[in-house]
């Protein structure tokens, strides 16, 4: 007889959340908190692509409020998340949605265009069903950063050194990083570090502020 296997109680009850659907709703609203924190901060602006199921239901089923939740820093369970789309532009941040016709690598896919002054960053993110999610692009690079491993995201600055001040880090405390994604805006500004851990250390997060040129970094598992 063949044995089922799931990594927690969620992938059999799914997430705690504001309806109503985990893929749509709970999904997103994780999308746009894991995008929140690559940015490093709230944007100005941005611009919401929609593909496929997301593009025809995105209203219906609560899509579009959970992206801009998750983009304030909201989660899944927020009593506000249904407030979000007021809130956001109470806050000064402006939304765009632009359902589109084409095909997407996942029936539940969106990207986004975020703008803060002179930064611009895009990211695509995927809702794969009960909740969970991948982010599958990054400024055009493809990368596949998905919920439950160890991940620490930093913004700093371009400079020399600062790859290796925070490998150093993570070597000291005697942690193997598993994947390394660094991308940067232009050459001398701000770029973006993503690293998964083979062990869950929210600890080094601390460590990690406190290096020169970081300006941000977020752990989430």
């Amino acid at each position: 007889m063949e044995q089922l296997k799931y990594k927690s109680v969620f992938d059999i009850i799914g997430p705690i959340m504001v309806g109503p659907s985990s893929s749509h709703t709970a999904g997103a609203a994780r999308i746009g908190k894991i995008v929140r924190n690559i940015f490093g901060e709230q944007p100005d602006s941005v611009d919401i692509y929609l593909y496929e199921s997301f593009a025809k239901t995105y209203r219906g089923h609560g899509t579009d409020v959970a992206l801009v939740g998750g983009l304030l820093g909201m989660e899944p369970d927020d009593p506000a998340l249904p407030d979000s789309l007021k809130i956001a532009y109470e806050s000064g941040m402006e939304v765009l949605f632009v359902p589109r016709n084409e095909k997407a690598e996942h029936p539940n896919s969106v990207k986004m265009l975020l703008t803060k002054g002179d930064r611009k960053m895009t990211v695509t993110g995927i809702s794969i069903g009960g909740g969970n999610i991948q982010i599958s692009e990054l400024n055009g690079f493809k990368i596949s950063l998905t919920m439950g491993t160890p991940t620490f995201i930093t913004v700093h600055e371009d400079v020399p050194g600062i790859i290796a001040s925070v490998t150093n880090l993570f070597s000291q405390a005697g942690v193997n990083i598993g994947t390394m994604t660094v991308t940067r805006e232009s050459k001398g500004e701000k770029a973006i570090m993503i690293i998964e851990s083979d062990e869950a250390r929210p600890d080094l997060l601390h460590d990690l502020k406190k290096l020169d040129h970081i300006y941000n970094a977020t752990y989430f598992v």
